[in-house]
């Protein structure tokens, strides 16, 4: 297994992030200014985008995995390794969300607690509902973690 930073043609993995934002407007927000990693185990399985809120904050904005392969621990090695990555750069990692209990769970399981909410997001910023799990995205729920713990 080998993750590496993309810094060329970041839109190649549209596909792949679209899985974890579906709206494309969106992931233009935070792709250009954001790192995006591609984690590979023979083919690509998982990719994420970790973009700067200020000097001592840095968010998780989207992490995706091929369907095929979610449940395989590619999502929690991509976590812990851009948690090592940024650990001297940044305080704290955030990660924002759909109050959906088995993502919540998992980003509690890496080491995430809950922080706040931004009511109305997902309502407010896409064009059309949002579903995950067959629960409608209303609130984005915000999970910290602290990276110098």
């Amino acid at each position: 297994m080998k993750i590496i930073q993309i810094t060329e043609n970041k839109k190649q993995f549209l596909d792949l992030l679209l899985l974890a934002d579906e709206q494309e407007n969106m992931i233009d927000k935070y792709l250009p200014g954001g790192d995006l990693f591609a984690l590979y185990d023979g083919d690509l399985k998982s990719v994420c985008v970790v973009a700067p809120v200020n000097s001592e904050t840095c968010e998780l904005k989207n992490i995706a995995t091929y369907p095929e392969y979610q449940g395989k621990r590619y999502g929690r090695a991509l976590i812990n390794f851009i948690s090592d990555f940024y650990k001297n750069d940044y305080k704290t990692m955030l990660v924002g969300t759909g109050e959906t209990p088995a993502i919540l769970s998992f980003y509690e399981s890496c080491g995430f607690k809950k922080s706040h909410r931004v009511m109305n997001f997902f309502t407010d910023n896409y064009d059309h509902p949002i579903f995950e799990d067959g629960i409608q995205l209303v609130d984005m729920i915000y999970l910290k973690k602290d990276l110098q713990g």
